[in-house]
């Protein structure tokens, strides 16, 4: 217990900035690699998070943590699921001398709160993980500032893109834990809303044919409506 009589993090700080470090040297080295997950993305992922986490109750810097290694799988291989970073998460936690019980709670965290897996039942590390990182995606300046970079790091067509956001988002939304957090939902879910609605805007003008060869022209190459 801490002087103040609150329980004392899972992680102590020096741990965490170990982990930071290694990552953020990762995203530097890399940084052209990851173009859309790079520092920026789990700078603010980590920061949202671990608001989120003294909110809902989570542990703290188990949250930070997995927040700093959440999309390290973008290093292992293009447009994967969060579990292809698996053996790079560990590798990076083992550096910074997380123990094993406390890495592997980690790897399962980011696992359960990404997109296509979460459910309304999630741990609330995952759902502190999940908010931050769902919130990032839903940020309005995403699609106009981002999403061409996303589809540059993952080698993806705007159709797959548009199909990807609507199909893993609009279900979480419809069934109402787009959010978990109901302070986060009160604030951000217009935002939510008004990206899955331009998302499926987007989707529907690519089966315009004159849109279709607008963006061929302006791309020079069909596949960014594929």
């Amino acid at each position: 217990m801490s002087s103040e009589g609150e329980l004392m993090p899972v992680l102590p700080p020096a741990v965490v900035d170990a982990v930071e470090a290694d990552v953020r040297r990762l995203c530097t080295r890399y940084a052209a690699r990851l173009q859309f997950h790079g520092w920026h993305h789990v700078s603010f992922v980590r920061t949202k998070a671990a608001r989120f986490a003294v909110l809902n109750g989570a542990e703290v810097s188990v949250v930070e943590t997995a927040a700093l290694v959440h999309d390290v799988n973008y290093l292992v291989r293009r447009n994967s699921a969060a579990s292809a970073g698996s053996g790079l998460r560990l590798a990076i936690l083992s550096r910074a001398r997380v123990p094993k019980h406390v890495a592997g709670w980690i790897d399962r965290i980011v696992d359960e709160a990404e997109m296509a897996n979460r459910d309304r039942h999630i741990s609330l590390e995952a759902q502190a993980l999940s908010d931050a990182d769902t919130l990032f995606k839903a940020l309005p300046v995403t699609p106009v500032v981002l999403a061409h970079k996303y589809l540059e790091e993952n080698g993806i067509g705007l159709r797959e893109l548009a199909n990807k956001i609507c199909g893993e988002q609009r279900r979480v939304h419809d069934e109402g834990f787009y959010f978990y957090n109901q302070e986060a939902a009160d604030q951000y879910a217009h935002w939510a809303a008004a990206n899955l609605q331009l998302w499926q805007c987007i989707r529907e003008s690519l089966d315009d044919a004159d849109v279709s060869a607008l963006l061929d022209t302006v791309t020079g190459s069909p596949a960014a409506a594929s």
